[in-house]
């Protein structure tokens, strides 16, 4: 994704969603009073780690990211902001009790290597939350070929670039394999539009529609003209015609959101 004013606020965008979606939560795992190290991994605009500093001031939030946002002018004195590459190895120290990876479906090729070097930097009976995206949905599939056929081709360009922007990476055996212990999984739904009839998931719908709609071509766009050697004119044009599929009456378009949390095991356990 590129590093934009326009991805900060998308990003910004995205964060609040989350925020109602989980009715002012930060996690979906338990979060004691006493936490003392956390590990954002992949912060981009940084909201969550500011949020996390602002809660819980006595812990140290460590957020790091490929490259560098621009950060507000007043951040919690306990948030430390890193330029790193996840994919080397991690430097960050062990001993945290929370990792926190959200939003990364497609970041990186080789998630075994994720899950390890989380596995070495929790501390015992630490806390990893995976929080990740799939493919947008509508309720009537026959009634939105545009899309079908944007889910197809980013499909076949992410496979090709060796990446994946499907939900494997959130598996009970790939995330077991580094030796973490699987402790919850659930599937959310984020609705795109103002169809829910629920007031709070209405406000999350006309959020998470705006954040959905911006990434579309940023999402493909790399991905279809290095990958499939697509004219970037074309990946407008798909990605206009599949805003018109998921914003038509009756859409009711939806992303599944999955959360998975696990834990590095006692050494007794």
């Amino acid at each position: 994704m590129p590093n934009d004013d326009a991805e900060e606020t998308r990003l910004s965008v995205v964060h609040q969603s989350f925020l109602l979606l989980l009715e002012d939560q930060l996690t979906i795992a338990r979060i004691p009073d006493d936490i003392k190290r956390v590990l954002d991994v992949g912060t981009g605009s940084g909201d969550w780690a500011i949020a996390m500093g602002e809660r819980y001031p006595n812990a140290e939030i460590v957020a790091t990211d490929i490259s560098s946002y621009s950060q507000p002018p007043t951040v919690p004195p306990n948030v430390f902001f890193q330029i790193d590459d996840a994919r080397e190895e991690w430097t960050y120290g062990s001993g945290f009790d929370l990792i926190h990876i959200r939003c990364l479906n497609g970041a990186f090729p080789n998630w075994a290597h994720i899950y390890h070097e989380a596995f070495r930097h929790l501390k015992a009976g630490g806390i990893i939350e995976v929080v990740d995206m799939g493919l947008i949905r509508v309720f009537e599939p026959s009634r939105a070929s545009y899309l079908s056929i944007y889910n197809g081709v980013l499909q076949s360009a992410a496979a090709k670039a060796g990446i994946t922007v499907s939900l494997e990476h959130l598996r009970k055996p790939v995330v077991e394999a580094s030796g973490l212990s699987v402790l919850r999984t659930t599937t959310l739904e984020f609705p795109l539009g103002k169809h829910p009839e629920d007031s709070r998931l209405k406000m999350v719908g006309k959020m998470a529609l705006i954040a959905a709609l911006e990434g579309l071509e940023s999402t493909a766009l790399r991905l279809l003209t290095k990958e499939l050697e697509w004219e970037p004119e074309n990946v407008k044009d798909l990605c206009s015609k599949v805003v018109q599929d998921i914003t038509r009456r009756g859409a009711r378009a939806s992303v599944p959101c999955q959360f998975l949390v696990a834990r590095k095991l006692l050494e007794l356990e």
